[in-house]
């Protein structure tokens, strides 16, 4: 049964750990987000009543 000799299958699973733990990390940091989040200290405006044109 060739799927029970973990010899091929050991150093595929280190290196493919090797990238997760290594190069990933700096890629998914590098990301800028679009939207900065605001500090919960920021204080809101109050929104503009809507101006119904029926009434």
């Amino acid at each position: 049964m060739p799927q029970l000799n973990p010899h091929p299958w050991f150093l595929i699973l280190l290196f493919s750990w090797i990238m997760f733990l290594t190069i990933l990390p700096k890629k998914v940091t590098k990301y800028l987000f679009n939207n900065e989040p605001t500090p919960k200290s920021a204080e809101k405006s109050k929104p503009e009543p809507w101006h119904w044109p029926w009434i």
